[in-house]
């Protein structure tokens, strides 16, 4: 086999570093292996009581002195140090989803929503995500689009649908005359799952309360689903995305009742192009629903 050439190099280094980004490693411990059972032996040693070598006889283990070391002057008393406080125990699932419930509830404005989110420790990805990505938009559009989970580059901008999937999406919304200046644009959940995995149904279960106050806040009158999770977590639905999509739902937000839509997620339309054309149908008749709606205001 040829050796590879410095360009070569170059391109496999690229794609191992785009590998291990995409499956959310992001930090490098060590260039070589250590031996961390080998470093605490030694630890250990250096740690050990051993006579001095220049102690009398008399203070020596062994037969020439007693098997004892000199006794230590008593140490001086100093005050306490405070010990920095444990991190408190993470919530059992249904006390966190009923925290949940409890903490978004309380929001009476999207901007206290949001605080709220900041401060929430009920559910584990707010660990591992790098900051909290809560919508992007217009607070007062008639059309808010609902997706997943954050990915990679939307945990780096803290922004909503900014990656690949995200261009496609503005691109569709150009379709129809709308950009992100005119919709409002959110995710199920809030925090990036580690390596872009999908949300498990705890997570979901824990994240939902505060989605479906971020829908009822910004009152839109037409709710888009990208994607079967999103769709399946706001509307119990257990048929596949290829049934549910294209046909209009109705979600009930708190004494209201909206228009609401599951289409194709752009992620998946950027693995299966051919299907775009059922998406496109779907842009169309949320373009026709917010004009008869309009129509009738």
């Amino acid at each position: 086999m040829a050796p590879m050439t410095a360009p070569d190099l170059r391109t496999a280094l690229a794609d191992l570093l785009a590998f291990y980004a995409g499956a959310g490693i992001d930090v490098a411990l060590g260039d070589a292996p250590r031996d961390r059972f080998a470093e605490a032996a030694r630890e250990a040693e250096r740690r050990s009581p051993l006579p001095p070598p220049d102690l009398p006889a008399a203070a020596r283990p062994g037969p020439d002195g007693p098997h004892r070391f000199p006794t230590a002057p008593p140490p001086r008393r100093t005050a306490p140090v405070d010990e920095p406080a444990a991190a408190p125990a993470p919530l059992p699932p249904e006390a966190a989803v009923m925290a949940a419930r409890q903490a978004a509830r309380e929001a009476a404005s999207l901007d206290e929503l949001r605080a709220i989110l900041e401060r929430f420790d009920g559910c584990a990805l707010k660990t591992t995500a790098s900051r909290l990505v809560f919508a992007d938009g217009a607070p007062d559009a008639r059309l808010m689009l609902v997706g997943e989970a954050p990915g990679a580059e939307e945990d780096r901008q803290g922004k909503p649908f900014v990656g690949r999937a995200g261009q496609l999406l503005d691109r569709m919304l150009a379709a129809i005359g709308l950009d992100r200046t005119k919709v409002y644009i959110a995710n199920i959940v809030p925090w990036r799952p580690p390596g872009n995995r999908t949300p498990t149904p705890q997570e979901s279960a824990i994240c939902l309360p505060f989605i479906t106050r971020q829908i009822e806040l910004v009152d839109p009158d037409v709710l888009v689903f990208l994607g079967g999770f999103a769709a399946s977590s706001l509307t119990g639905t257990r048929d596949g995305i290829l049934k549910t999509r294209g046909r209009w739902l109705t979600y009930r937000a708190g004494d209201r009742d909206i228009r609401a839509m599951a289409t194709l997620h752009p992620a998946y339309l950027l693995r299966q192009p051919l299907q775009k054309r059922l998406a496109w149908r779907d842009v169309l008749a949320v373009k026709r629903a917010l004009a008869e709606r309009e129509t009738l205001q």
